[in-house]
């Protein structure tokens, strides 16, 4: 049995690389400039953690037709190869609670800008991330209150869409914003999905799509009394599509299983809501199934404490996913992991979890479920040796949940 699910850890794993390919943003922005048949010279904006990707890949497509560039990313999503580009300018900055460097990101965004020549064809890139990397704030507002809200709304378990709705109201460049200093009449913006419904106005807090997204109505009064109804903004004709999608990386999880032998299918319903929940029903759905593989996707919410550890929501399904088939009979393994490489504040990407993960965990005398109460489901899993490290991946389309049978 152990050289059996050995043999299933190493699929689901090879799974996962297949669906990093699919969309990966170096691959999917030069595929679509080339279908796009696109070689204007061009200045690049890239903003988000599969930025530097995504640049490779319009650098690879365009050459030195690209003039110039800005990519904004997260700290350590940088490597050498666009940095010694000296048309570049390479930008750290922190997710996903905003920072000083967020601030400093936003001031550098404004400042390209502005050197543009005048109609310059401008290339944006935007994947997820860019709404915490990159900020410049209304009036009124300071990095500590932008710390504190955010804080309060991932503590509690508030969806991405309402986050960012919140982020709207607080930025000067969301909701469409950034074209109140983008004065180009040629712009192209290319984005991979991090969002339930590809909805570019939600993606990176729609820097080029206005819109006026209604605040969240549990937000305390605290909160919501500080707000204003946003200005709307008018934007000029410009092209964009987005790219990438969850749904893209669960059909080649798909494909590539089936040509594995396996019976997959994808459940296409947006994986979202509590995390234990979630974890329960995905359990039950393979139990029910006659396929070997079923492949979900999106993301769930996860209640954290005050002194919650750095924890993320694909290890805490994970380690939940765990204690349901530590009580079962039935030989299956999960895995349960961020396509961007990275969980919660961790640099954890996720866990590949079995029925044996409990009892690893309980021979450093853990307890799973004391763990989970508190949020802290990379220690135990960190002792079951369960937790996946990735590193950057390139891309960005939330959280993949693919389960498998042993037999």
């Amino acid at each position: 049995m152990q050289m059996h699910s050995a043999v299933k850890h190493a699929d689901l794993l090879s799974l996962y690389r297949t669906a990093l390919h699919a969309v990966k943003g170096k691959r999917v922005v030069k595929r679509s400039l080339a279908e796009r048949k696109y070689q204007q010279t061009c200045h690049l904006i890239a903003i988000g953690k599969a930025a530097e990707s995504m640049s490779l890949g319009a650098i690879e497509q365009l050459g030195e037709a690209i003039q110039s560039g800005l990519v904004i990313t997260k700290k350590g999503h940088f490597e050498s190869e666009l940095i010694a580009d000296k048309r570049f300018k390479c930008i750290e900055s922190d997710h996903p609670v905003p920072t000083q460097a967020s601030l400093d990101a936003g001031r550098y965004l404004l400042n390209y800008l502005q050197q543009l020549p005048q109609n310059a064809h401008c290339l944006v890139l935007i994947s997820g991330g860019a709404s915490s990397l990159v900020e410049v704030l209304e009036v009124g507002w300071t990095l500590e209150e932008l710390q504190q809200i955010t804080h309060y709304l991932l503590e509690n378990a508030f969806p991405i869409e309402e986050i960012n709705a919140v982020r709207c109201h607080i930025s000067a460049i969301k909701a469409g914003g950034l074209w109140r200093y983008l004065y180009s009449e040629h712009v192209i913006c290319l984005m991979i999905s991090d969002v339930a419904d590809n909805d570019p106005a939600v993606i990176g807090s729609g820097l080029l799509f206005p819109s006026l997204p209604q605040l969240p109505i549990n937000l305390p009064l605290y909160w919501s009394s500080r707000f204003n109804s946003p200005a709307i903004i008018k934007t000029k004709p410009f092209e964009w599509e987005v790219i990438a999608t969850l749904d893209d990386a669960k059909q080649a999880v798909a494909v590539a299983a089936c040509e594995m032998g396996y019976h997959a299918i994808i459940d296409p319903n947006f994986l979202q809501g509590d995390t234990v929940s979630a974890a329960k029903r995905c359990v039950q759905q393979l139990q029910q199934s006659t396929a070997d593989i079923i492949i979900w996707g999106g993301e769930t919410t996860v209640y954290l404490p005050d002194d919650a550890p750095v924890g993320g929501r694909n290890q805490h399904f994970a380690l939940a996913t765990a204690m349901l088939l530590s009580d079962s009979s039935n030989p299956y393994a999960f895995l349960c992991i961020g396509t961007d490489g990275s969980d919660g504040s961790s640099e954890v990407a996720g866990a590949l979890i079995d029925r044996e993960t409990v009892l690893r965990g309980q021979q450093f005398l853990l307890s799973a479920q004391t763990h989970l109460q508190h949020a802290n489901a990379s220690a135990f899993l960190k002792a079951s040796g369960d937790l996946i490290m990735t590193g950057a991946t390139g891309t960005n389309v939330m959280d993949l949940v693919i389960g498998i049978k042993y037999a």
